[in-house]
């Protein structure tokens, strides 16, 4: 799961790579595999402004914080994570996977950044990023199906991520007006620093019509 940091992977005077470490400093250690579960209002939010098509793959679930708002709302879930945490089928790597889970027609989810935690490399993030998107493009295309995902909206207007998520059958963008508090420190407790939005690509839309933009909270 996303939270608020970037990463900076630039070289010293030696040319080798430097410590990886966060460009945007939350005030809070980074945790595993970028585990970070995603407020229900978020996922609330996408409900409340594209029309899903279930069965639905949330193929990052975490502790399934995601997928339990999705099911509330009325849609059958396949939750499925690299990572074993208690809530749906863990072991699955993402990037092994050939095609949707059997009769799903949705993907939603939010994918691992790869900016942080305990298996931190010196790698881009972004590329990451980039790769995670690619492949889930390319099951949703050949499944016919709807791809939901949350991200940074900064993100969006890289030329390579724009370029990438143009690609597919982009419907809609949501744009989340409020920023996401992934952490509780009680009184310490400060709001995010990055602003997010949800990327909806349908294959019933077409790539041809431009995408529809709705600023949400």
């Amino acid at each position: 799961m996303a939270a608020d940091e970037k990463s900076d992977d630039t070289a010293d005077s030696s040319g080798s790579a430097r410590a990886f470490r966060p460009i945007h400093r939350s005030g809070y250690d980074r945790q595993t595999h970028d585990f970070y579960p995603t407020p229900d209002w978020v996922t609330e939010v996408l409900l409340k402004n594209v029309k899903l098509r279930g069965p639905i793959w949330e193929p990052c679930c975490g502790d399934g914080a995601m997928a339990r708002v999705l099911e509330r709302g009325g849609h059958k879930v396949v939750a499925t994570d690299l990572v074993d945490r208690g809530f749906g089928q863990g072991g699955t790597d993402f990037f092994d996977r050939i095609a949707f889970p059997p009769g799903c027609r949705a993907m939603v989810t939010n994918p691992p950044y790869g900016d942080g935690g305990e298996l931190v490399r010196p790698t881009n993030a972004s590329l990451g990023m980039q790769k995670f998107i690619r492949h889930a493009l390319d099951l949703t295309v050949r499944e016919n199906g709807q791809l939901a995902l949350l991200v940074r909206f900064q993100w969006i207007a890289g030329k390579k991520a724009a370029a990438l998520i143009s690609s597919g059958p982009l419907s809609r963008v949501v744009v989340l007006t409020k920023r996401i508090q992934w952490f509780d420190m009680g009184e310490r407790t400060t709001t995010g620093q990055h602003h997010h939005a949800w990327l909806f690509w349908d294959c019933s839309y077409g790539n041809l019509l431009p995408p529809s933009l709705i600023f949400a909270q």
